[in-house]
């Protein structure tokens, strides 16, 4: 039986009470509908898969759960950055706090880093254009972080949850705020709020045809306020392979994008070459 996954992953929120808590197969997915790649994020990569790459299905025909790359694949990091927001914190939003981080984002294009953005359906809800603009941008692809960053266990970081009935809609409703946000081909892998996830979850999700992706490397970057201490952690703990997860939340992860500035040309001095998710799951699954 598996065990509750509790990572040392401070998410937005995950420390803090539900009101901050703001803070993915080989089989073509079943009742999540996911278009086609569209040519723009096709030209991206030669030879495109026409369905993204995916792992088969875990033992017991569980959802697949992808952590990391292969370590003998040339120095190839994944930065991905979660887009939290609870179903219940429109009102905060309409006052004011940000939960979006457009600063983050030109960074990126600046420094011109593909990357894969967790989303949640209601920072999609809230953040329409944004959403879209980085679902059309072939620098980066959007992946699933539930609809209401509910999390899919008890016990997990003070997390208000889901039940084992509503998971699977959860998850489809998220992917249904990305295409209404105009979001062309969101990806079939899913990050479960706060990192936690048990049997349950992974036998909940198994008909929607996504792969959970989780991370080996933790920013640690939520809630913090020092980026070069974020950097620091980074720095440390990649490795070839590596899946980074960040924050793309303004108010909860102020020091992200600074600290975005230093990892990058650090890492590529290093050698490193940044890569999306479904790369680092395409190599991993023999799908180049």
């Amino acid at each position: 039986m598996i065990t509750l996954v509790r990572l040392r992953h401070v998410t937005v929120g995950c420390a803090l009470s539900a009101a901050l808590a703001a803070c993915g197969t080989a089989r073509t997915p079943h009742a999540v509908q996911h278009p086609a790649p569209s040519a723009a994020s096709s030209a991206t990569t030669s030879a495109a898969p026409s369905r993204p790459p995916s792992l088969a299905p875990g033992p017991a025909g569980l959802t697949p759960v992808f952590k990391n790359g292969l370590r003998t694949e040339g120095k190839t990091v994944a930065l991905t950055f979660d887009a939290d927001m609870t179903a219940d914190e429109g009102a905060r939003a309409a006052a004011g706090e940000r939960f979006d981080n457009p600063q983050l984002i030109a960074t990126l294009r600046a420094l011109k880093v593909p990357a894969t953005l967790f989303m949640t359906g209601r920072w999609a809800d809230q953040y329409p254009i944004q959403a879209r603009s980085i679902g059309r941008d072939p620098l980066f692809e959007v992946a699933n972080h539930s609809y209401s960053h509910y999390a899919f266990t008890g016990d997990c970081y003070g997390l208000p949850t889901v039940s084992e009935e509503r998971m699977r809609s959860d998850v489809e409703r998220a992917y249904t705020a990305f295409r209404k946000a105009g979001v062309p081909d969101a990806m079939p892998y899913f990050r479960f709020p706060g990192g936690c996830y048990d049997r349950q979850a992974l036998k909940a999700l198994a008909s929607t045809g996504v792969t959970a992706v989780q991370w080996d490397v933790v920013s640690g970057d939520a809630f913090a306020t020092d980026s070069d201490a974020v950097a620091r952690q980074v720095l440390d703990g990649v490795r070839p392979g590596s899946v980074v997860v960040m924050h793309c939340t303004r108010s909860a992860a102020p020091a992200t994008e600074r600290a975005v500035r230093t990892i990058v040309p650090e890492l590529r001095r290093k050698g490193f070459r940044f890569v999306k998710v479904s790369q680092l799951i395409g190599a991993a699954s023999g799908r180049r």
